[in-house]
């Protein structure tokens, strides 16, 4: 019985292992959002199921606080606000619910950080084209295979498994370096 919990925690740091590798592309999007930010932009966050609380996860540690007292930093997350979700969701679609908050909401200096395991989600897919449109800075946080959303984003984070469960723990892990280091540049 307890294989079964030495195989998860291995296959957890074999993922985190490859994460290494990817230090240089967590700092560029780390130096995009400090861009993001100085220049007066917002960072907005988007995903579904567990990366929708992800998306709030990284939205509250940028706009609360994550290690240091600090002022708040522009982030939101458009996986909050029900009303805004469920009416979009019954009169245009739920594939529509993120590109309509995307095009009413951000700008051009802003950035838009998405997460999809699968990398096909098609609200997620939908937002991503629309935030293009306007000029907005596209990170993406996604699977191994990294699905249509990878070519889509500025810069993107695959983490190393097909597996939704390995895949978001290392977002996780991920997210929150990315935080402290613009947490401290900024602060």
């Amino acid at each position: 019985m307890a294989d079964s919990f030495i195989q998860g925690i291995d296959a957890h740091l074999a993922v985190a292992a490859a994460l290494r590798d990817r230090a240089g592309l967590l700092q560029g999007m780390a130096d995009q959002i400090v861009s993001t930010l100085k220049a007066g932009g917002t960072v907005y966050t988007i995903g579904n199921g567990g990366s929708a609380a992800d998306a709030q996860h990284i939205a509250a540690e940028l706009l609360g606080r994550f290690k240091l007292d600090r002022p708040a930093f522009s982030a939101a997350a458009l996986t909050t606000d029900t009303s805004t979700i469920t009416a979009v969701a019954n009169d245009l679609g739920a594939d529509r619910i993120f590109d309509r908050q995307v095009e009413g909401l951000v700008g051009p200096d802003d950035l838009v950080w998405a997460l999809s395991v699968s990398g096909t989600s098609p609200n997620i897919l939908g937002a991503i084209k629309r935030a293009k449109e306007i000029g907005a800075f596209l990170i993406g946080f996604t699977g191994e295979s990294g699905g249509e959303m990878a070519g889509l984003c500025d810069l993107c984070l695959n983490a190393a498994h097909a597996s939704a469960d390995r895949v978001q723990e290392i977002h996780v892990l991920a997210y929150h370096l990315i935080c402290e280091h613009v947490e401290r540049i900024l602060a």
